[in-house]
């Protein structure tokens, strides 16, 4: 009957849902049909709704070292999901800090965040700029790739938080959030809207540039926006010294 036809069906639903994440598409609204024009009920008509008490967030390191290591233990928001935790590379005191997503599928058996084709897309990409991974400070908003490669809105808070905090230990003079749920966890904009100029964002150890930029996966998926991500590089790196 010729080639075998067999595919492996697991593997195309993710590529597919990572494909729509890329897009800006990265969260479920129901099945059934709904009108998004229809007028909200008056707030006198509404039912009452009642508040749960608050939850304490747990104390965070407040150390840069410590915060790593427990980023990566047992009490981090991804310790439940399968695979192996990916923890930061490079150096913090270059000043120039990476934010990715999450971990691709390759990444867990290599053991280190962007490998695989992505990786050498990102290791050129630094090359370009004069810098490689030693000389730059990588990590992801989560540690380890949730199944099928998508992360719930719950979850995507807790992260957002944990990468802001981050930030703040970390005092980067820039950083490059590489994909739309990196910009929108730093910049509160997608990549669309943040691209194109340094953005300031403050935290509890001053403030820092970050340049928004479109992840290496998405690059190979697309591209003819690689010209975009090089004006990206350059606003990176300009007068970055």
């Amino acid at each position: 009957m010729g080639a075998d036809q067999h595919n492996d069906w697991r593997a195309s639903v993710a590529s597919t849902l990572e494909w729509w994440r890329d897009a800006g598409v990265d969260c479920e609204i129901d099945d059934a049909p709904r009108d998004w024009l229809a007028r909200m009920p008056s707030p006198d008509k509404s039912p009452a709704v009642v508040q749960d008490a608050p939850v304490e967030a747990p104390k965070l390191p407040d150390t840069l070292a410590e915060f790593v290591a427990w980023r990566v233990g047992p009490s981090a928001p991804e310790s439940g999901w399968p695979g192996q935790a990916l923890g930061v590379q490079g150096d913090a005191a270059s000043g120039l800090m990476i934010v990715a997503d999450m971990p691709d599928r390759e990444d867990d058996g290599a053991g280190v965040l962007l490998s695989g084709s992505a990786g050498r897309l990102f290791d050129r990409m630094l090359a370009a700029i004069g810098r490689d991974r030693a000389l730059t400070y990588l990590t992801a908003l989560a540690v380890k790739r949730p199944p099928a490669g998508r992360v719930t809105t719950d979850a995507g808070q807790k992260l957002e938080a944990l990468i802001r905090h981050h930030i703040a230990l970390a005092a980067p003079k820039r950083i490059l959030a590489l994909g739309n749920a990196a910009s929108r966890a730093i910049t509160g904009m997608d990549v669309a809207d943040a691209r194109g100029s340094l953005r300031v964002v403050s935290h509890d150890g001053g403030t820092s540039e970050v340049v928004a930029s479109f992840h290496p996966r998405f690059l190979l998926e697309r591209p003819a926006a690689k010209a975009d991500a090089w004006k990206d590089l350059r606003l990176l790196i300009g007068g970055f010294e």
